[in-house]
């Protein structure tokens, strides 16, 4: 049994990989300052809520973007299944069937959603749009080259921003308005961040199918996709398990 996880600076997601196909996943808030004891806890705890016997993990393949984490996860994952997890970086990427235009500047999470992507076409081209901490879209090419990445703050950033640096403007959870016209501060906030990121997600993934070429498959992935994606008509897949199904494509590589 495999289990991946995605560690952002938000969250980490994990998920547990049997028979090729995702049968567990949970996520919790990434906080640096906890112990390897107190993520192994609450870890266990999800796992078993799930009718997960942890006992049967044999191998973890491990994606993180903060490093404060990536200790306290790995030897979490050592003593879980008694040998070292895999943990995606650099100098693992010559074994992916991917072609990376600068390995050392590329996101571990965006390397497993492109193989993922890769591997969901068989051989066609594709983006994918991630809605995480930051808003990525990754383009990759049906032979496996990484064509380019954008980057955008994510939307839940966006707020974050908003209402940390602005005195009068509370917090606002993000739910898509129903009207673009905000008659109070909370409807205008979500009016502007949840429509505009609407626009901003159409713009980019139009110009990047120019750019491409084509007809790449459109894939919407993270925690926050299912906001945006009843908005727009560009995404073909919403998938918010994508990153995880990378990391279990990788785990055959590695």
């Amino acid at each position: 049994m495999l289990l991946v996880f995605d560690i952002g600076n938000t969250d980490i997601v994990g998920g547990i990989h049997e028979r090729g196909r995702i049968e567990a996943t949970f996520r919790l808030r990434s906080i640096a300052r906890k112990t390897e004891d107190e993520y192994a806890a609450t870890i266990s705890s999800l796992l078993g809520e799930r009718g997960i016997d942890v006992t049967a993990i044999d191998r973890v393949v491990i994606s993180s973007v903060v490093p404060a984490l990536t200790a306290t996860i790995v030897a979490f994952a050592r003593n879980l299944c008694g040998r070292d997890p895999l943990v995606i970086g650099p100098d693992s990427y010559v074994k992916l069937p991917l072609e990376l235009p600068s390995p050392r500047e590329i996101g571990t999470d965006l390397v497993a959603n492109a193989l993922a992507a890769f591997k969901k076409t068989g051989g066609g081209s594709a983006i994918v749009a991630d809605f995480g901490t930051a808003l990525t879209f990754t383009a990759v090419r049906g032979d496996g080259k990484v064509l380019g990445v954008a980057i955008a703050p994510g939307l839940g950033t966006a707020v974050d921003s908003l209402t940390r640096n602005t005195a009068q403007l509370p917090a606002v959870e993000l739910v898509a308005p129903e009207s673009v016209l905000g008659v109070d501060t909370v409807m205008s906030i979500r009016a502007g961040v949840v429509h505009g990121y609407a626009g901003l997600v159409s713009h980019l993934v139009a110009r990047m199918k120019k750019e491409m070429g084509g007809t790449p498959k459109v894939f919407a992935t993270g925690g926050l996709c299912e906001i945006i994606a009843p908005l727009v008509d560009c995404f073909d897949v919403v998938d918010k398990n994508l990153t995880l199904d990378g990391l279990a494509f990788a785990a055959d590589y590695l």
